[in-house]
């Protein structure tokens, strides 16, 4: 019976053929601390013996049955190369043990992300391209182990048939891998290294947003508030286009946030996609709008437009159903290109005016270092243009800025 270890120090001492046949109690060197232990019972697995930190300690590897002699041999001389460099290969293993796979860390991010979204939706949204497209494919794979290859075969399947899916799968699995970089996990992040091996897009065929001409956009107010649809939708929508605001800034719209006296509304940062307070200036039939609203509007109920439920806003699809509904060519976010079409070309106002009245915010930083004001009081005077070309659908002289 080989009952210790002889502390000699040959390696490769051991045999695949003596492994499996070895029955006889005890250790079995084969050098760089590894050794094959039998027990009794006939059980056997593999145990290095390392001096760390000045004491000695034994190292599980595994069975036999899991991992193979030279798997064996690989570890233990990995293990002796860090505890020779002073380090501890057991709290190594451990950390490396802690390594998520790629969906856990997905989930992480999403988690750490949730907070700064818009809405509960993207959020969801996020997570699911991610289901769908990447979990498939190397969602159980340990974040180290991802490679450029795992990528490009996630993301060959929909590049050409779903791009703007595929750009946005892309840009997530990158986010979750940046963060893997930061957790030094891994050095390296394949989703910035496939460039090359993908085609590129043709962004001219990208689809906007569906919007009218806004010499068609006065008509359609007025198809709206002669249609069937509740006050508060009706109400709601002509405030989305006098304001040039966005679906959810409107429907999310609440009494706390306007000042009838000065005409604004206030919305709050933590509403607004960029996250910056946005001060909207309200023209004249707005204010009307707003009169209508109040009329019905539930006790203790906080929102200007509230939903069929009262205490709840409209839902995402009430828009854009009614607007289908009235079967126009459009969806409530065009109304904002409507605008922008209208301001730019039948306005003089200067353009940081009409980009500021969309809540665009300067994107070039030193520029925006110096752009302290919101220039409301020209916003202003551009949202009663609007008002009144809207009113005027036939009108067609050119608005001149004041």
């Amino acid at each position: 019976m080989n009952s210790k270890p002889t502390g000699k120090h040959k390696e490769r001492v051991l045999s695949a053929a003596l492994v499996r046949s070895v029955k006889e109690p005890g250790f079995y060197g084969d050098g760089n601390g590894l050794y094959l232990k039998v027990d009794s019972n006939g059980a056997k697995r593999w145990v290095q013996r390392l001096v760390i930190h000045s004491r000695r300690r034994d190292i599980a590897l595994g069975s036999v049955g899991i991992v193979s002699l030279a798997e064996a041999r690989e570890l233990a001389l990995q293990f002796r190369k860090i505890a020779r460099n002073g380090g501890d290969p057991i709290a190594a293993r451990k950390a490396q043990s802690a390594i998520p796979t790629f969906k856990q860390a997905a989930e992480k991010v999403h988690d750490l992300y949730l907070p700064s979204w818009r809405n509960a939706k993207h959020g969801k949204q996020w997570l699911a391209t991610l289901e769908e497209y990447v979990f498939p494919y190397f969602g159980s794979k340990r974040v180290d182990a991802v490679t450029s290859a795992d990528v490009l075969a996630a993301l060959t399947p929909i590049w050409n048939s779903l791009p703007e899916t595929a750009r946005r799968v892309r840009q997530r699995i990158g986010s979750v891998l940046k963060w893997t970089v930061a957790q030094n996990w891994r050095s390296d992040n394949p989703a910035e290294l496939i460039s090359s091996a993908l085609p590129k897009h043709d962004r001219a065929q990208v689809r906007h947003q569906k919007a009218l001409p806004y010499h068609e956009v006065g008509a359609a107010v007025s198809l709206i508030k002669k249609s069937e649809a509740t006050t508060s939708t009706k109400l709601a929508l002509e405030f989305l286009v006098l304001t040039a605001t966005r679906s959810g800034e409107t429907r999310g719209a609440r009494w706390s946030e306007i000042r009838l006296s000065d005409r604004v509304w206030e919305i709050p940062a933590e509403r607004m996609k960029a996250k910056q307070m946005h001060r909207v200036p309200l023209n004249a039939r707005c204010i009307i709008i707003l009169e209508e609203a109040a009329q019905i509007r539930a006790d203790g109920c906080d929102y200007v437009f509230p939903g069929v439920r009262g205490a709840k806003t409209l839902s995402d699809n009430t828009l854009s159903k009614l607007l289908r509904e009235l079967q126009m060519p459009a969806v409530p976010h065009g109304f904002r290109s409507s605008f922008r079409d209208w301001a730019g070309e039948q306005t003089n106002f200067p353009r940081e005016v009409c980009e500021f009245a969309l809540a665009h915010r300067i994107k070039d930083k030193a520029e925006a270092a110096y752009a302290r004001s919101d220039l409301f009081e020209k916003r202003r005077l551009l949202m009663d243009a609007w008002g009144e070309f809207l009113q005027k659908v036939h009108e067609s002289d050119k608005v001149q800025a004041v």
